[in-house]
């Protein structure tokens, strides 16, 4: 009573046995065609975020 099996049942990119035991197109991931956000994004959070906190430290002091 003998199973085949093919020589590799594993994916060699899945790394973790969960992902590994996975059947090949699952981790096929798909293409999308996403806009390009304009880089000054984090810029602008990172000011927001600057503000804010200064606003309340300053507060919380005054």
């Amino acid at each position: 009573m003998r199973k085949r099996r093919a020589l590799v049942l594993t994916t060699e990119s899945a790394r973790h046995p969960f992902r590994a035991s996975l059947p090949p197109h699952v981790l096929v991931m798909p293409k999308h065609d996403l806009p390009v956000k304009s880089d000054d994004q984090d810029w602008k959070l990172f000011g927001l975020s600057f503000a804010a906190f200064f606003t309340a430290f300053y507060s919380f002091i005054a």
